[in-house]
This record gives C-alpha cells, structure tokens and sequence, in this order.
C-alpha cells in the first residue's frame, strides 16, 4: 500500500489559499479511483518545522505531497509556534529527505516559485515537482485532482504528471507549464530490502535436498562438492513454497546483537548425512 502525506500550511500572514478544497478532492479521487485500496491518505494541517519531521518519521510515506506558499530562494512557507511564517530553505528540506529516500518514492511541492526546493530535494528523491513560478488557486488544485486520478488509475508518476499539466490546459488556464517535473529511474539501493518482513522479527527458512551416492566412494557427490549444492539450488532457496519457520531442536545461529546490512544477514547451515545421503540447508534472515 502507497501512503500520501499531505501537508498543508497557510500561515495567519499569508494570503488565504483554498487548501481545504485541494485536500478534499485528492481525497474523493483516490476514493473514487479503481485502486483505491491501494492508498492511504494521511494529512498535516498548519505544518510547523516540527510536525514535518515527525510526520515523516511516523508515517514513513510513499508520496509526500505539500500545498501551501513557496517564495523562491527563500524558501517554503511552514508554520511557527505563533501561526507566522517559518521559512524552511530548499538545502534543510534536502537534508530532511536524505534520510528517508529508502521510503519516498515523490515529493510534490504545489506552491509558488517552488522549484528551486524541488531541486534541492531532488538530489535524494527520485521524482519531485515544483512550480517554477506563480500558480493559482484553480490550477494548483485542477493539476493536483488529474494526478491524483491518474495515479489511482494505475499510472506512473511521469504519467501522472503529464496528464495533470493537460487538465490545466484543458481549462484554458494559461499556466500548464508552470509545473516542473524531475524524474529518473529510481535506483536499486533505494529500496528496502525486505519490504514484506515485520519489523524486529526474522524468516527462518528451511530446505532439504536429496542427493544419490557416487558409484566410486559411496558418498554422496553434494558431500564432496557441498559449496557446489549450494549453488545449484538458488531457486529452491529463494522458492515460496520452502517451508518456513524453524522446527523445535533446530540449531539456528543465534541472532546477532548489533545491526548489520542485509547482505550479511543471510546465515546457512549445512548438516550432511552420509548414512542417508541427505543434506539439510537452513537459512535464517534476520531483519531489523
């Protein structure tokens, strides 16, 4: 499932903008889109500095999608303690999103003059738009509405993007170039791992091949060349239908204390049975 975090602020010195009408109707796409069980909406209204970071932190979204006033170099317009204006430059933005481009697949800035902080921010997430200048009420909300129904439909995020600025047009609003996207394929390193394993748990994996005795020595051929069974089962290994889940008695390495990378939590035992000629393989993947 794709979580959308909206955040929306308008400070008190601001001009008034129709956020609670864009809100509303990204809301009646997506649940009124063929897919919709494939999103969750979660909005942030009057977004200080603060609830920023801890909404990210919380929600960990797919999408994150701003509405509010953008002011060019200086930055955007979030919230401080008293309802002012807080600006947030684009270089503290980009620092922000640093740390979750594992989750944030796109950023969407729909406010004015937003651009530069798309590309600040699109050193480290892979699809973001900005408006490279002044954008109106109607327009923001049409671009923000034909996205969001296009994404709902199934469509990519360039998709998206292409049929939002043509709703613009479509309206005879002279503005369907002021959305700016940046886009590239998103890179391999920026995905989780582990997407479907639970948080603080571990799969335990276990696979059991049979292996026919050599003619020459009467031990089996995986026994002399147990690397090579290995290999040749990666399929097997990888396969669904291996059973899952250690049974009682078996001698799984413990979990290790402190956190290591993915690729160095993947730890096989290998029990030969030269009675049998079988040989059990157990994999344990630990996920923090």
């Amino acid at each position: 499932m794709k979580k959308i975090l909206i955040l929306s602020a308008n400070p008190l010195d601001t001009n008034k903008l129709r956020l609670d009408e864009e809100v509303r109707e990204i809301q009646a796409a997506l649940r009124q889109a063929r897919n919709r069980e494939q999103f969750e909406i979660v909005t942030e209204w009057a977004v200080r500095t603060d609830d920023l970071r801890r909404a990210l932190l919380y929600h960990e979204p797919t999408l994150v999608h701003f509405c509010g006033h953008g002011l060019g170099s200086t930055g955007l317009a979030l919230e401080n303690n008293f309802g002012q204006v807080q600006l947030v430059r684009g270089e503290s933005l980009a620092r922000l999103f640093k740390l979750f481009r594992s989750k944030v697949e796109c950023v969407l800035l729909n406010a004015c003059y937003s651009q530069e902080q798309a590309d600040a921010i699109y050193q480290y997430i892979d699809c973001v738009i900005g408006m490279n200048r002044a954008i109106g009420d109607v327009a923001a909300i049409k671009f923000a509405v034909a996205f969001y129904d296009t994404l709902g439909a199934g469509y990519s995020y360039e998709d998206c993007f292409e049929v939002g600025c043509a709703s613009i047009d479509l309206e005879g609003i002279p503005e369907s170039e002021t959305p700016v996207l940046k886009l590239r394929e998103r890179s391999p390193e920026r995905r989780l791992p582990l997407e479907a394993s639970p948080k603080g748990g571990f799969i335990a994996l276990a696979l059991r091949i049979e292996a026919p005795p050599t003619a020459d020595s009467g031990v089996p051929q995986a026994v002399q060349e147990p690397e090579n069974a290995i290999k040749s089962q990666p399929q097997a290994l990888a396969s669904p239908n291996v059973t899952q889940g250690a049974q009682e008695g078996d001698n799984l390495p413990s979990q290790p204390s402190s956190h290591q990378s993915f690729t160095n939590n993947i730890e096989k035992v290998v029990n030969l049975n030269q009675g049998t000629g079988d040989i059990n393989i157990q994999s344990q993947i630990l996920n923090f």
